[in-house]
């Protein structure tokens, strides 16, 4: 098995954004798995409120699963060599 980092895509526009509003939304995983698309399967299962009944965009009014899909999510498999230190800290202030 190996470990992916699910993070959302920077700069997306906000009708463009999944995660706009910010609350009650999931904004990183670390899920082990044996392939990408599993990993992104297993947080797309996890999701918050960003999943909800699907994304829908307001811009090209498309639905979207941004765990799953590229355009919205990062999936980067975690490796053990580097630099000691936390891998996600998830903190949002209101």
């Amino acid at each position: 098995m190996k470990l992916w980092l699910l993070r959302p895509v920077d700069k997306l526009s906000n009708a463009d954004d999944p995660w706009t509003p910010w609350h009650d939304k999931c904004f990183g995983f670390v899920v082990r798995a044996k392939t990408e698309e599993m990993a992104r399967a297993y947080a797309h299962e996890q999701a918050g409120d960003e999943n909800r009944g699907r994304f829908l965009n307001r811009v090209t009014s498309e639905t979207t699963e941004p765990w799953i899909n590229s355009k919205y999510s990062t999936c980067e498999e975690l490796v053990a060599s580097g630099d000691g230190g936390v891998v996600l800290q998830d903190f949002n202030a209101s």
